[in-house]
């Protein structure tokens, strides 16, 4: 056990903290400190000794130096049960520190903003934090080390049982924490730094990939499993902060399942295709209803008829307020999760009434609330792969008609609509779609004519119509045959990459059909 007898406090983060100085006082230990966080806990009624008296010398350069200083850092590393480092201090004059509690300057908070210049994320890279943090924890024999507000409550607790004395079980714990704080922080400068996007960044660093890759998350939840019961699994969000699912506020409904996020991550994607008022339905990361409308209650019908047996189940995306008509036209169907930007009051209250299961969030579903620019990351046997997130879209320019017939307006409305769902859509995949609403999907199998068969039979099966419906593909017909399942079930206009050896083929197969075709030259293969 080691007894705090001095403490220095350093936060830029001061939640919580004059509690903490005033509970370490109180149990008779000396309070050194800095700057704002020592104005604060004087003005509190705190005892503080300023850090300039104990170094001899005042805080410089706007507050750039205040805690690199030999009486600081001596005090922090000095290995108690050596003589020599005894002797060291006593003969400069150095007394120990016992406690460090530093919270980092935001660094990471501040990239997050949008506008950061280079200069402002540069003055928010802490320097003399991490030094202490790491001193103390390297030091954690004899010093503990706090970085968090979160650990004030915990460590009060134990120095107050054990008449101001913490353990070593405890100084190694906060150390261990320590030092996955200042990697994190340092992970999130670097990452910030490679990045191409930013004014003022090194045009060197333009591929975006990192020699090395460091990887860091704060845990949000624990779940109940993975994939599959005998599976554990846990939901992390970026060290950087919040961001899309792990932002989202949860208004109703039980925790979330590992197969739920996945599946709303995939939502939340193909929604964010869309400008105009949207509705997504996806099943198994699959699309099976997607759909657009005048309004959101619209939208959803129409969704919902895509796929009404599938729906059950599954999760439920908006990108407009969810009112009332959202919920009557969901009435009765069993669903994982609903989204949306946003609820009216006698919406909400109505599916708490009646989805007692259903978990309901909010968040932004616009593509204008997320970054331009995502990396994903996924895990393989040996490895990890990184690679940017497909965002592309259409560029109207770049489509060529190839087919003797060029599609009419309505056409290339209900293309563009059908590209985008197929984007979704794990390849092989075939969307058979109008201009407002997806008519059938083929995804996942191992030929893509089957994939074309898949969409039409759906279809069938759910009396939705494929004459005058339109189709898309993620990648190119290899053979005419694909193209001949979904020409003969009435499709009248295609959208492919081109790029196949047998294009030729596949074009004539159009013309003899006479559908138009239009090749875009992007491939959106999704595995």
């Amino acid at each position: 056990m080691t007894r705090v007898g001095r403490a220095l406090i350093s936060v830029h983060d001061k939640s919580g903290v004059v509690e903490f100085a005033r509970g370490l006082a109180g149990l008779g230990a000396e309070i050194v400190s800095t700057g704002g966080t020592a104005r604060l806990l004087r003005d509190s009624g705190v005892a503080v000794v300023d850090v300039a008296e104990v170094t001899g010398f005042p805080e410089m350069l706007d507050g750039r130096v205040k805690t690199l200083h030999p009486k600081v850092h001596g005090g922090l590393l000095a290995r108690r049960e050596l003589p020599e480092h005894m002797a060291a201090l006593a003969r400069h004059g150095i007394r120990p520190i016992d406690l460090v509690a530093v919270t980092l300057y935001p660094f990471e908070q501040t990239v997050a903003k949008a506008g950061v210049t280079l200069e402002e994320a540069i003055e928010n890279i802490d320097i003399g934090g991490p030094s202490m943090i790491r001193g103390a924890a390297k030091n954690h024999a004899h010093v503990a080390v706090v970085t968090d507000p979160g650990q004030y409550g915990p460590v009060l607790d134990e120095l107050r049982r054990s008449n101001g004395a913490l353990s070593d079980e405890t100084r190694f714990r906060l150390a261990f924490e320590a030092f996955r704080r200042t990697a994190q922080y340092d992970a999130a400068i670097a990452a910030y730094l490679r990045d191409p996007g930013a004014v003022g960044r090194p045009a060197a660093a333009a591929s975006g990939f990192p020699d090395r890759l460091s990887i860091d998350g704060v845990r949000v939840q624990a779940l109940r499993y993975g994939e599959n019961p005998h599976q554990a699994a846990a939901f992390y969000r970026p060290s950087a902060g919040a961001v899309g699912l792990s932002a989202a506020a949860q208004l109703h409904g039980p925790e979330l399942s590992y197969n739920n996020l996945l599946d709303w991550s995939a939502a939340l994607g193909l929604l964010l295709e869309f400008d105009d008022p949207a509705a997504v339905v996806i099943k198994h990361t699959n699309p099976c209803g997607v759909a657009l409308g005048q309004s959101a209650g619209e939208a959803v019908r129409r969704a919902k008829a895509c796929d009404p047996v599938s729906i059950y189940g599954g999760i439920v995306g908006l990108n407009r307020t969810v009112d009332l008509e959202v919920v009557k036209e969901l009435s009765g169907i069993l669903l994982e999760i609903l989204f949306a930007p946003a609820y009216e009051a006698d919406a909400l209250e109505e599916i708490r009434r009646t989805k007692k299961k259903c978990r309901v969030f909010q968040l932004p579903c616009a593509r204008r609330d997320y970054p331009a620019r995502v990396q994903e990351v996924r895990s393989v046997w040996g490895g990890v792969l990184l690679q940017e997130a497909d965002l592309t879209d259409l560029d109207p320019g770049a489509l060529k008609v190839v087919s003797r017939r060029a599609p009419t307006e309505s056409e290339m409305t209900a293309l563009r609509f059908a590209w985008r769902v197929a984007k979704h859509a794990k390849s092989n995949a075939i969307v058979l779609a109008t201009a407002e609403q997806v008519v059938g999907v083929g995804a996942g199998q191992m030929n893509r004519v089957d994939s074309a068969r898949l969409a039409v039979m759906r279809a069938r099966e759910l009396g939705l119509e494929t004459k005058g419906s339109v189709c898309a593909s993620d990648a190119f017909f290899p053979f005419r045959d694909g193209l001949d399942v979904v020409a003969k079930a009435g499709a009248t206009a295609v959208i492919h990459p081109g790029g196949s050896l047998r294009d030729a083929e596949v074009v004539a197969a159009a013309d003899e059909h006479g559908l138009a075709m239009v090749v875009c030259g992007i491939r959106h293969f999704k595995h």
